[in-house]
């Protein structure tokens, strides 16, 4: 029982700590969804996906620095690295699921290859941002 708190306390502070970040991504997502605002303002995306990039390497990089209290010290470098590579799968998944939406519901959040990739290249890239951040801390 004991160890199962551990693991509860570790999701809860990360959650509490950096949950925020995405959240407020997905739902100025969710905003521009519901008014438009991607087919108003094309270039919108860019930043949203930048952004995106940061937020959810934070929270990965808070959910990593929080398991250390369970598995043990983890060097910064391998934490930094952990977090972007997550991020970089989370990337690739978003864009999965915008095709999926697109297809199934007759959205057109999806523009094309290029879009994609320049989707998943801006959220590589704000996750690169806060990577040479955090390292250089």
């Amino acid at each position: 029982m004991k160890n199962k708190q551990h693991w509860l306390d570790w999701i809860l502070a990360t959650l509490r700590e950096s949950a925020w970040a995405p959240l407020c991504i997905v739902g100025f997502y969710i905003f521009g969804l519901a008014f438009d605002l991607y087919d108003l303002y094309p270039w919108l995306d860019i930043p949203t996906h930048f952004l995106g990039g940061i937020a959810i390497t934070y929270f990965y990089r808070s959910a990593i620095w929080n398991a250390q209290t369970l598995l043990g010290t983890t060097p910064n470098l391998i934490q930094v690295l952990f977090a972007f590579t997550a991020t970089g799968t989370t990337t690739i998944l978003w864009e999965f699921y915008e095709n999926t939406i697109d297809h199934l519901w007759g959205f057109t959040t999806v523009r094309g290859l290029e879009d994609t990739i320049m989707d998943m290249a801006m959220g590589l890239s704000g996750a690169l941002v806060l990577s040479l951040f955090y390292q250089r801390r």
